[in-house]
């Protein structure tokens, strides 16, 4: 492997650029087109139909091929996408869309409002295993007066209906049809009318898409984007080091120490810090005990120092976390902290649920010990989160074996069947505060998102309430007291929340700084790679 990296680097050396290495990477080029960025992902997606998969890895790679009716713009505004423009009725129960017109599907068929209905139908079929489908069932009727029009109509107001518009890719019907949308050999060849099409997927190596000339939104700058699937960070370091990847996200410890002791790396990579829409958590399944008892429950909450995993494995490039929200955004409830680090109190817990030490440390009721495997993927931040959550257990007298999976088999061969004990995870959230998908009782069906199986009426009512309430004000006392209910029963252990850290090479021109509100990613269709700057590339 070592002679390997050395002979890519040797390589890059000699092709990175086409130019001298004395480039100024930091002058003005105007925009062009061509060119390829070359990224790195941890995970391989297990498909590429987002409502199906469920998963980031897949988002990451179909937001390039899929387009939805709506989007956010760089300021979190809604702007068409698909649609050329949009109507809500008077009693904000009918929502008419006008589709964009001459649109059509990568292979040159025509989109029309037929597709719309029929994605529609396949995201509110009881067969398609999807966690989305519960916004999309509120509706009451889907029609398509002609090929340009698609109208919904709600039994009552529904607050996130906009949002949820903007985040449904459209399906094409005539590949799509009749076919099992669980298992369509589609999800690994898709077609859609987004800035890229699918060029080639290499199991176990990368996926690249290029320019799709058909595109619904015009023409990117960029030609090729291609996805290196390297689950191990330092590797992927590696490889940013050599020249063979242009992008990736940094652990803390290569953001903050390794790029500042590092100039040569500092000439050739931009960073950018921002603090995304997501949280990392410790997860239990509430449907195997003890986690069905509130106080074992709590008493892990005290027994984990999160200021300890703030400072030692995000290296302070992170925010403590006491609800299920962005910190510092109107629906996280400023009344709310963490659990306090407190390992008497988690003790003492665990007592009166009736554990004893059995001799040897570890707490035991009748005859049971408290041991359990905690599950997460090959991600460095977890897996050191995880030591941590680890030592501190034990000390309280609760063993934890760690076991590190793949992504995709963590996904699909134990989250989606809810097959564990515990588990670190992490959720990137939406934009609106509903959050009905995650913590509701009807959603813990496999694939659905509730798979650590939450279950409170009370949580149910408000969940119920915040989606169908338009006044924000009101909706805001609606979540606010959702979250203290979930911090208060501790269904998870909120980690935190960690900064997003990218590197990428200057050599791509166009990206904002600092990032606008709607994040970094918002604009990839007006980045470039001026002439002078690509790597020297043999077309295929």
């Amino acid at each position: 492997m070592v002679l390997l990296v050395g002979l890519l680097g040797a390589c890059s050396q000699s092709s990175d650029t086409g130019v001298k290495t004395s480039v100024n990477y930091d002058a003005d080029y105007a925009p062009e087109d061509g060119g390829t960025l070359i990224d790195a992902t941890r995970g391989e997606p297990s498909g590429l139909i987002p409502m199906i998969a469920g998963e980031s890895a897949a988002s990451e790679v179909a937001q390039h091929i899929f387009s939805s009716l709506l989007r956010f713009d760089k300021n979190l505004e809604f702007e068409g996408q698909l649609a050329e423009s949009w109507q809500v009725s008077p009693d904000q129960k009918i929502i008419t869309f006008k589709l964009k017109p001459n649109l059509k599907w990568a292979d040159g068929k025509p989109l029309t409002s037929a597709d719309v209905l029929f994605t529609w139908k396949l995201v509110t079929d009881d067969k398609t295993r999807t966690p989305y489908g519960s916004d999309y069932k509120l509706v009451i009727k889907a029609e398509t007066p002609d090929a340009r029009t698609f109208r919904v109509s709600y039994a009552e107001p529904y607050a996130p209906a906009i949002n949820s518009w903007a985040g449904l890719d459209i399906l094409p019907k005539h590949l799509l049809e009749g076919k099992d949308i669980n298992t369509t050999a589609f999800a690994r060849n898709p077609v859609g009318s987004h800035y890229y099409k699918l060029e080639k997927w290499r199991p176990g190596e990368q996926i690249t898409l290029t320019r799709n000339p058909l595109s619904s939104q015009g023409q990117a700058h960029i030609e090729r984007l291609t996805s290196r699937f390297i689950p191990d960070e330092a590797a992927q370091f590696l490889e940013l080091m050599a020249n063979n990847i242009d992008a990736m996200t940094l652990s803390p410890v290569q953001y903050a120490r390794i790029f500042p002791a590092r100039p040569e790396l500092q000439k050739k990579f931009a960073l950018y810090k921002e603090l995304g829409n997501s949280y990392t958590y410790l997860g239990f399944n509430l449907k195997r005990k003890p986690f069905d008892d509130i106080r074992v429950r709590q008493a892990i909450n005290y027994a984990i120092n999160k200021q300890e995993i703030i400072d030692g494995v995000l290296l302070g490039l992170g925010e403590p976390v006491a609800s299920p929200y962005k910190p510092g955004t109107r629906w996280a409830n400023p009344n709310l902290k963490p659990y306090a680090y407190d390992p008497a109190k988690a003790r003492a817990l665990l007592q009166e649920a009736g554990y004893q030490d059995r001799g040897d440390g570890i707490l035991a009721r009748n005859g049971k010990p408290l041991s359990f495997t905690l599950l997460t993927s090959q991600n460095k931040q977890r897996e050191m989160s995880a030591v941590l959550i680890q030592r501190r257990l034990k000390e309280v007298g609760i063993e934890i074996h760690i076991r590190v999976l793949e992504w995709a088999t963590f996904i699909g061969r134990f989250i989606k069947t809810s097959d564990f004990d515990m588990v670190v995870l992490g959720w990137s959230l939406a934009l609106d505060p509903d959050q009905y998908s995650i913590w509701h009782s009807s959603q813990q069906a496999p694939g659905q998102f509730n798979f650590i199986g939450y279950n409170n009426p009370r949580v149910d009512r408000l969940l119920e309430r915040g989606r169908m309430e338009l006044n924000a004000d009101k909706r805001t006392v609606i979540y606010h007291e959702l979250a203290e209910i979930l911090l208060e029963e501790s269904p998870i252990v909120y980690l935190s929340a960690g900064y997003g850290l990218q590197a990428i090479h200057k050599r791509v021109k166009g990206i904002p700084d600092p990032a606008p509100p709607a994040g970094l990613g918002n604009n990839t269709h007006e980045w470039y790679i001026p002439q002078p700057l690509r790597r020297t590339e043999i077309t295929p």
